[in-house]
């Protein structure tokens, strides 16, 4: 790492930030310690901010995001542990890529790209407009991808992607005294419901992430009491694996429900309107390089306590970076024994896991580049 950057330090210093609804205040700080470190950072139309060292392949990029959930939650070290909202997610993770990135010795052939993205938690308007050739002299996008997050120092390879959509069944409007004179949407559900449980049956699990899931989680049908009702909406929460896209669903599902329901009633399934594209699941193989140069670095540095090649448990941006090689890999845990820690009021991250993290990193990098 380099002397003269302590990722600690760093993050003794971001996490007092306010970065929830806001990222402005976070970003020029990152553009500050970029600086006094020699980068020369660029911040981009979307608020990306982007910074490069060396040339020449391979190209490795380094990705994580500023922004964190609502609400606050301030400052504290209790001895090795950092607390507070962003701790762990993301600038814990943050903090070591920095120190990795500040370590990379220009004189070795490869090339490393800084980019951290703002609104990871919403829309991800960030990662979505992502282009690192905005850079002087970045003419190729990234042959490789670490992403930070809260991996537990895991290198993670894999992780489900995250569709929504409503499911529009419509009827006729009838009087409820003569019901076979209308067509009752409500009781469409039930085909609809049923559907959905079966949706993936003949579906084989995947083999890193297993089965995908289909969960209904909002229902509303019917206005008045005595009235067959003419429309019923169910909202299905689809968490995926490869290789399905977020169209690929929405058609085969819509589909699935029109069969399973009578001719007279309508169906139409259309996903949540957002201003990016959804988090798709993705896939990297076990044998990439990042892979096992990152997994061989956390294995040493933790001395076998860490560094498992696993899936990750959250969606993430690194969908929106494959089908390059992309890792995510970072200090801090989603959860721990006691429950949820990102995105929770204890959030955490122990400082000793944000230095093998840099370590880690810093080492994993110079072997990718020879």
């Amino acid at each position: 790492m380099s002397d003269a950057f302590d990722p600690v330090d760093f993050l003794e210093s971001a996490v007092p930030i306010d970065s929830h609804e806001d990222v402005t205040a976070m970003r020029e700080f990152l553009v500050e310690t970029l600086e006094a470190n020699g980068a020369d950072p660029l911040v981009d139309d979307a608020g990306n901010t982007l910074a490069t060292r060396g040339e020449g392949s391979p190209h490795i990029v380094l990705n994580t995001h500023i922004d964190t959930v609502s609400p606050h939650i301030p400052y504290e070290r209790d001895g090795d542990v950092i607390r507070g909202r962003g701790s762990c997610d993301a600038k814990g993770p943050l903090a070591a890529l920095l120190a990795a990135f500040f370590a990379v010795d220009t004189d070795r052939s490869g090339r490393v790209t800084l980019a951290v993205t703002p609104d990871e938690e919403v829309y991800s308007t960030g990662a979505a407009a992502l282009d690192v050739t905005v850079l002087p002299d970045v003419d190729t996008d990234g042959d490789c991808y670490v992403v930070g997050e809260p991996t537990g120092l895991d290198v993670c390879t894999a992780a489900k992607g995250r569709f929504e959509g409503t499911l529009h069944l419509s009827g006729r409007n009838a009087h409820a005294a003569d019901p076979d004179s209308g067509v009752n949407a409500v009781a469409a559900a039930e085909g609809a419901l049923a559907a959905i449980r079966e949706f993936d049956a003949e579906r084989d699990p995947h083999p890193d992430l297993g089965p995908a899931t289909l969960t209904p989680t909002v229902v509303e049908g019917g206005k008045v009491t005595n009235q067959v009702p003419a429309d019923c909406a169910l909202t299905v929460d689809r968490r995926s694996v490869p290789p399905e896209s977020a169209e690929g669903f929405r058609d085969s599902l819509e589909a699935t429900v029109d069969d399973a329901t009578h001719a007279d009633v309508g169906v139409d399934f259309e996903l949540t309107d957002r201003p990016t594209p959804f988090l798709e699941a993705f896939a990297t193989d076990a044998d990439a390089p990042v892979v096992r140069h990152l997994a061989a670095a956390a294995t040493g540095v933790t001395d076998g306590d860490a560094g498992d090649v696993r899936p990750f448990t959250a969606a993430t941006e690194a969908s929106y970076f494959s089908p390059a090689p992309t890792v995510v890999f970072g200090p801090g845990v989603l959860a721990d024994e006691t429950g949820p820690v990102a995105h929770a009021d204890r959030e955490y991250v122990r400082v000793a896991d944000v230095e093998r993290a840099a370590t880690a990193l810093t080492d994993a990098l110079a072997a990718l580049r020879g």
